[in-house]
């Protein structure tokens, strides 16, 4: 019952933002992350893939693939994977859907580095640099461990600011690995997570989300007490291609917040610094556009930030 209660609450919180969990990031407006992993077969995907290239790589580093490590999913794949599921008691049926790419997670993954206890703290954190793609995890204010983390790809950022850990879960879904911290993200659903797909980490890869190699993130797991604030530090500008995006009504991200502080410092804006843009940002970009002379327009483009002083 409390799952289904917060899967309707996060379909209204993305619904309102302009986004759907089915279709992750919209390229606009809502933003969430849907770090689902992609099924493969013979024919699908139709052209070279990232995934099948690195699954190619591990198939043949565990002995089952033997073929061109070319990013196409094959018969010679195909077939490799069928032998790696039959090791593994799985459906020898040589698509890599969920069970498989879960075993494919574990079998890429070693043990948790340290499994001592941390020190006793009274103040836990996390800070996560998108630029250096790393996690660290303080207790009353010291660093006390940092870890290799992949973030959002540069087409869906992952948010930037100050949030707190608000949900906790167990193999919470397909393509979250074996852990999820989720986060109070205003404008979508975003967390730190494992992934099945251990190569990823260390670059721009997520939708938004944080991943995490499942053995890192099992060892903060009982560490992070929900509440527990988490900094995500970066420039929300410049961390997409292209930089700068035209911002408009209903646009959701840190970008807009960082806009909404601008208009609120200058007394334009008295709405929710929440990162989505809404009528009564609308209003004061007006106000703003005005002040500066700018074209009547409900955007916020090169003139504008030049005005904002960004």
């Amino acid at each position: 019952m409390e799952k289904k209660i917060y899967f309707l609450l996060t379909l209204l919180v993305l619904f309102f933002c302009g986004a759907t969990p089915a279709s992750g990031y919209t390229g606009s407006s809502g933003q969430c992350c849907q770090d689902t992993e992609q099924v493969l077969r013979i024919g699908a995907p139709s052209r070279a893939s990232e995934d099948v290239y690195h699954l190619q790589q591990l198939l043949n580093r565990l002995g089952y693939y033997h073929g061109p490590v070319d990013g196409i999913y094959g018969p010679a794949t195909a077939g490799a994977v069928k032998l790696f599921q039959i090791d593994r008691h799985l459906l020898p049926d040589g698509v890599v859907g969920p069970a498989t790419w879960n075993a494919i997670g574990q079998t890429a993954t070693k043990p948790a580095a340290s499994q001592q206890a941390p020190p006793p703290a009274k103040d836990v954190r996390i800070l996560i640099d998108t630029t250096r793609r790393t996690l660290t995890v303080f207790f009353d204010g010291q660093p006390y461990r940092q870890y290799p983390v992949a973030v959002g790809k540069f087409e869906t950022p992952t948010p930037l600011g100050n949030f707190r850990v608000v949900r906790k879960a167990m193999h919470w879904g397909t393509g979250f690995g074996s852990r999820w911290l989720g986060l109070n993200v205003p404008w979508g659903l975003y967390g730190i997570h494992g992934t099945n797909k251990p190569w990823s980490i260390g670059s721009y890869a997520s939708h938004g989300c944080i991943r995490m190699h499942n053995r890192d993130v099992e060892e903060i797991y009982p560490w992070i007490p929900v509440g527990a604030q988490v900094t995500i530090t970066g420039n929300p500008f410049t961390y997409r291609e292209p930089p700068f995006r035209d911002l408009r009504r209903d646009f959701c991200g840190s970008d807009v917040m960082e806009v909404q502080r601008t208009l609120a410092r200058l007394g334009l804006f008295k709405g929710k610094i929440d990162g989505t843009w809404r009528w009564d940002m609308e209003e004061s970009v007006y106000r703003f556009r005005a002040l500066h002379n700018l074209s009547r327009d409900n955007v916020i483009d090169k003139p504008a930030y030049r005005a904002l002083g960004f």
